[in-house]
């Protein structure tokens, strides 16, 4: 698939959005997770809009960008996409409600989603597991220190996407591969730490 000038706007557009942040707890600039998860659309199977989506899948969430700019911009498709992946934008004082209210909300929402937001959601969700596992492997669970949930609830979380997204996905791969990092997270987190690698 050749991909067009949209996609390379949307490059710009989510690093320009981004500016400035990085993954939790480390000095990574925060755009790699959005071209990662875009690759991971476009490796499995997904399309260009998807893609795109994959890219701008955190702007609104995170940098207080507009629904209706990403679909002035990138189309009402790569909106939709988006939308149904954020989990809950900050309101007006710049807040989030509290993380178990937004993620179960964010799973009942999710199993009514169209197949094409899932595979984008499937992908943001597997490069974040990647990510937690391989911040395991050097730094231990104290890793867990830097988001909202315990190690088991984000344990927990992880296993409930996995089943909306084993039930609805055709594409088993992506199901296994997250399911793969769950595995890890769970058996690293439980056993080891950074000491004992």
């Amino acid at each position: 698939m050749m991909l067009s000038k949209r996609f390379n706007d949307a490059v710009a557009f989510a690093a320009s959005a981004h500016a400035g942040q990085t993954r939790k707890g480390t000095q990574i600039p925060y755009i790699t997770h959005p071209l990662s998860v875009a690759g991971l659309v476009l490796e499995f199977g997904g399309d260009e809009e998807q893609a795109i989506a994959g890219l701008l899948h955190d702007v609104v969430e995170d940098c207080g960008v507009e629904l209706v700019t990403l679909a002035d911009r990138f189309g009402i498709r790569v909106a939709a996409i988006v939308e149904g992946c954020t989990d809950g934008a900050p309101d007006e004082h710049g807040r989030k409600a509290p993380w178990l209210e937004r993620k179960e909300r964010y799973l009942s929402d999710l199993a009514d989603e169209p197949d094409d937001t899932l595979l984008v959601c499937a992908c943001d969700k597997l490069h974040n597991a990647r990510s937690i596992v391989s911040d395991i492997r050097f730094v231990g669970s104290s890793i867990f220190d830097r988001f909202a949930a315990t190690r088991e609830q984000t344990i927990w979380y992880y296993r409930r996407l996995a089943g909306v997204f084993a039930r609805r996905l055709p594409d088993t791969r992506l199901v296994r591969a997250l399911e793969y990092e769950i595995q890890a997270m769970t058996d690293f987190g439980i056993s080891r730490d950074a000491t004992a690698l």
